[in-house]
């Protein structure tokens, strides 16, 4: 990744900036409420809601903000219901983009994606017209001075991880999924805390863009991210960081 940034990086880097436009609370309380419906109330016997609980308590949530949030979810208390679609298509560039959304109204939405693609010159898919380039991988954040890169390597890679990075002075540690809770779970015990734990898309291969067309493809990822039902934006774009000062200013 010499001299690039791939857009998850990108959205490493806007996390905080999502955590104090609240943003992070709204997508965090409605994981809870899926995960619970969809897995039941206890985090012990559902990975899904443990993961979520892990991820709201990193953001400094409220206990009862989560115990809400669950109970909605196990219908303890009423709520919106919840349905989780997945949005394919391309930006500009042939940049695939692969969007995960949780919506009440999935008529809304849908028109609405679709505006935000064709506005910012891209193009919404069919299913699985681009999910075929990508792979899902656990994703866990250390901060550098959380632990020595020898210690971090040790764990991860005994209980399972299969790949270790360091971004922006954070370790990104990165499993299969199926040893995702395991590698999760492994750096608890050793008492070094996780900041960010995901299961996540990475793209498989990128598309570098410069320019005009890499302008025009982080302005279609940034207002995909704001939209209010969007839970995460994945592509395979790679750009010069120069592009994302250009985008900056």
């Amino acid at each position: 990744m010499s001299g690039h940034n791939k857009w998850s990086s990108i959205k490493h880097r806007k996390a905080a900036q999502d955590a104090k436009r609240g943003r992070l609370f709204t997508r965090i309380i409605r994981e809870l409420t899926v995960a619970a419906r969809a897995g039941g109330g206890d985090p012990a016997a559902n990975p899904r809601l443990r993961a979520a609980i892990a991820a709201a308590r990193a953001a400094n949530m409220p206990a009862d903000n989560i115990k809400r949030a669950i109970q909605r979810g196990t219908g303890e208390l009423p709520g919106a219901a919840y349905e989780e679609v997945v949005y394919e298509g391309y930006g500009p560039g042939g940049v695939a983009v692969y969007v995960e959304v949780l919506t009440d109204n999935r008529n809304r939405t849908t028109a609405e994606i679709r505006h935000l693609f064709s506005k910012h010159g891209g193009s919404l898919g069919e299913p699985n017209s681009v999910a075929w380039l990508f792979e899902k991988k656990g994703t866990l954040q250390i901060a550098r001075d959380a632990a020595q890169e020898e210690r971090v390597v040790e764990i991860g890679l005994e209980a399972g991880a299969e790949d270790l990075r360091e971004e922006d002075g954070v370790y990104q540690v990165v499993t299969p999924p199926e040893s995702f809770e395991a590698v999760r779970e492994a750096f608890e015990r050793a008492g070094i805390p996780v900041r960010h734990a995901a299961l996540e898309m990475e793209p498989q291969t990128t598309v570098h863009l410069e320019g005009a067309k890499a302008q025009q493809c982080l302005r279609l990822l940034e207002s995909l991210e704001e939209h209010d039902d969007v839970q995460q934006v994945y592509a395979n774009l790679e750009v010069d960081d120069a592009e994302l000062e250009a985008r900056a200013s």
